[in-house]
């Protein structure tokens, strides 16, 4: 069964829903689920606020720019390595790890919002954002999906 919501009425819904998963728990923080979830991930200078744990499944991430510069953010399934830079040392080679890219949101500007679908399965991934030395600077974080 499918049901249809107008703009006003998701909006109202997501309003409902975003602060039950920012609600802080004594257990591991898990969010998101198979039937894509919304989950808000915050990025500001060299820090990116997200969930440690995710449900595998569809997962509908809701990004939003609270610094005062550029960001990106991008999600790359992890192999046990840390991430290969380019020959400037400062920033992720995307074209190595574009195979286990699972999702970008680019240059987003400050105050941005944007929303990105993804399906993840189970395992280890890293958000980062790959603006010139942000990476470096610490704005990771590691994401394990079960």
């Amino acid at each position: 069964m499918r049901i249809r919501l107008s703009g006003k009425t998701r909006t109202g819904v997501l309003a409902l829903a975003l602060p039950l998963l920012a609600a802080p728990s004594s257990g591991p923080s898990w969010a998101g689920s198979a039937g894509g979830q919304p989950l808000q991930i915050k990025v500001k200078d060299f820090a990116i606020k997200a969930p440690q744990q995710l449900r595998a499944g569809t997962v509908v991430l809701h990004v939003s720019n609270a610094g005062p510069d550029t960001h990106e953010l991008i999600l790359v399934r992890a192999d046990g390595r840390p991430l290969p830079l380019r020959n400037d040392n400062l920033t992720v080679d995307e074209d190595a790890v574009k195979a286990r890219t699972a999702g970008t949101v680019e240059k987003d500007q400050p105050g941005t919002k944007r929303v990105l679908k993804v399906t993840l399965r189970p395992g280890s991934y890293v958000l980062f954002c790959n603006m010139s030395g942000h990476y470096l600077g610490g704005m990771h974080t590691r994401l394990v999906v079960r």
